[in-house]
């Protein structure tokens, strides 16, 4: 497995674990309260924080675990990443266009974050999927 590949496992893994960690925090915390008290922010801040330290460490952890031969990608590593990125990113516009349709029409802060915190976690997630696909079956 190369390098870029193991790096997509980890990216995947991660957004999907903390992000279902998030979920449990906030719906938890939903439970016979308005959406306009809920404390999310804190969490949410939080929650990408853990993401970003996570990942690191699990991407050096793997590593170390199981050494690549090499770490620079080739011309496929860099193909399959570009169509992982660029149906990944298409979520991510989405769902932007649809939290600034949320602003428009003056919804909780509380609906705008999260779409938003859900759009990236579906780029990510759709992306990872996409490039390992890619990685198992060709381009």
């Amino acid at each position: 497995m190369s390098y870029e590949e193991k790096g997509t496992w980890v990216a995947l893994v991660v957004a999907v674990a903390v992000y279902l960690g998030y979920l449990a925090v906030v719906l938890g915390r939903l439970a016979g309260t308005p959406v306009s008290d809920v404390h999310y922010v804190s969490t949410l801040l939080l929650t990408i924080g853990i993401s970003i330290v996570v990942s690191i460490v699990a991407r050096i952890a793997v590593e170390i675990a199981r050494p690549s031969e090499s770490h620079s990608g080739d011309v496929r590593d860099r193909e399959i990443h570009r169509l992982g990125e660029r149906i990944g990113q298409q979520l991510l516009v989405a769902s932007a266009l649809a939290a600034l349709g949320l602003a428009l029409f003056e919804a909780d802060h509380f609906w705008i974050a999260n779409l938003l915190y859900l759009g990236f976690v579906a780029s990510s997630v759709v992306g990872s999927v996409v490039k390992l696909v890619a990685y198992r079956r060709g381009l």
